[in-house]
């Protein structure tokens, strides 16, 4: 797997562009903000994506899907329970001086167990929820690879002290992905750098009570 991914907008958040070696045909994940470097990048890469992806629809994951829609004509897969969140997203920004941003209806929705086949990936959906209602995690077993959103990050945690979040269910979707993904997979997060799971078992100090599993 070929990934790249674009630090965007003014919370510094991940945007991956993830395919087969050379492919020219990609998947998007979290195309937060900045849609003119996105393109660039895409267009760079002589690639085109078959679907983007949502972790979860807080604005600095979203905030460029509609014109990253509309000009690659790529279906929006959103986690089920947020759909309306991107449908009305300037409610729901939450903090004053960011957007306005343009909302967009997905094409498709996904659920955690559901599978996927984009680009050339077998995908599985997993459900992690606590920093955001339905946030989802999008795993590639065969490339030893997750997109993992702002579920977990190198040293910590998704922030819990927004609304609909919860810091009980965040650590019981961690400990789902420690229990049930090898080690050395990869995390690619929505902030910050890469990192592995087996990693942040080890060295995470927000993993401490979970340090046994």
């Amino acid at each position: 797997m070929e990934v790249r991914w674009l630090t965007v907008g003014p919370v510094q958040e991940n945007t991956w562009i993830a395919r087969q070696d050379g492919a020219d045909t990609a998947i998007l994940i979290d195309p937060g903000d900045e849609a003119p470097r996105i393109i660039e990048a895409l267009e760079e890469l002589q690639t085109s994506p078959v679907a983007i992806l949502i972790t979860h629809c807080h604005f600095d994951h979203v905030g460029a899907v509609a014109a990253l829609a509309r000009h690659t004509g790529a279906p929006v897969y959103c986690p089920k329970g947020e759909v309306f969140i991107l449908e009305d997203i300037n409610n729901y920004t939450g903090f004053p001086g960011f957007g306005p941003f343009e909302e967009y209806s997905p094409e498709k929705t996904v659920s955690d167990g559901d599978k996927l086949q984009l680009a050339g990936f077998e995908i599985d959906v997993i459900g992690t929820p606590g920093h955001s209602p339905d946030h989802v995690t999008y795993s590639i077993p065969a490339e030893s690879a997750m997109f993992s959103g702002d579920v977990l990050f190198q040293g910590s945690i998704g922030r819990t002290d927004l609304p609909g979040a919860d810091h009980q269910t965040l650590m019981e979707s961690i400990a789902k992905l420690l229990d049930t993904l090898p080690d050395d997979t990869g995390v690619l997060p929505g902030h910050m750098e890469p990192t592995t799971l087996g990693r942040e078992r080890q060295t995470n100090p927000f993993l401490r009570e979970l340090a046994s599993r």
